[in-house]
């Protein structure tokens, strides 16, 4: 399981981060929600280990996670960051391989080659494993990216994958193709925790919606629970209206049309 006890962060004197408690089981996928600033990409980084909190504690797999050393901690929790720092004219493949660092000392095995081949499948780059990361769109680096922490994961049980914005440069395609595909493994009992800006894919692929605004948390449930005009002018400041799908149950909402007005 993943824990959060009363966590908070600050940055000098300024609150990041306040207060915040949850429970995320193996096999759940839960999408943190929120507008510009409301806290998500720092809670990302506490949980990733890249920060430690000012305040609380966060529990991985029943140990502490300041406790893991940082290789024991790489075998079991891959993070797909908003921004990539690639500058060397690497090829994909050689990026995807960069996930298996943890596991190998020297070179990598067949096993680890297995599974460079096949994240890269899964995640639709295999077709583009020669080519310079440095040539690729804003899609296709995600999605060589994506492979990268599937494969740092891939052979193992427990694992916690951390998701900033995996879709934001994906085309429509390759977005339920991500999500989909991050749905699938959580069969595999894997913890996932995403950061989406679409809440309607958010509603559309996550066990619980996990609202955010200020630093805090204001809301942990499931989609039709969390999704209803008040909650969604309350933290993002639209009116919408909510819509159930008759067919799938799915919930999703539709923002009313704004008129803005430019002086003239």
């Amino acid at each position: 399981m993943l824990i959060a006890e009363n966590l908070s962060y600050t940055i000098k004197k300024h609150t990041v981060l306040k207060g915040i408690n949850f429970v995320i089981r193996p096999g759940e996928l839960v999408t943190i929600l929120g507008a510009n600033g409301a806290g998500k990409s720092s809670l990302i980084k506490l949980l990733n280990a890249e920060q430690k909190p000012s305040d609380g504690n966060i529990n991985l797999y029943g140990m502490d996670l300041i406790k893991y050393s940082t290789l024991s901690l790489a075998k079991i929790r891959a993070t797909m960051a908003q921004q990539h720092h690639v500058s060397a004219d690497f090829t994909v493949e050689e990026v995807v391989l960069m996930g298996r660092y943890p596991h190998y000392s020297n070179k990598p095995t067949r096993l680890d080659k297995e599974i460079v081949a096949e994240t890269m499948r899964l995640c639709g780059v295999d077709h583009l494993s020669d080519r310079s990361i440095l040539q690729l769109s804003g899609g296709e680096k995600q999605r060589a990216h994506l492979a990268r922490v599937l494969a740092q994961l891939w052979n193992q049980q427990n694992a916690l994958l951390l998701l900033d914005e995996p879709i934001a440069a994906m085309d429509i395609k390759f977005q339920h193709h991500t999500l989909s595909l991050a749905r699938s493994l959580t069969e595999k009992g894997w913890i996932v925790v995403a950061v989406l800006h679409d809440i309607n894919l958010a509603a559309q692929y996550a066990d619980r919606l996990f609202l955010m605004k200020n630093g805090r948390k204001l809301m942990d449930c499931t989609p039709p629970e969390v999704l209803n005009s008040r909650n969604i002018y309350t933290v993002f400041g639209i009116d919408a209206e909510v819509v159930v799908n008759p067919k799938t149950l799915d919930t999703y909402i539709v923002p009313k049309t704004t008129n803005v007005l430019l002086e003239q």
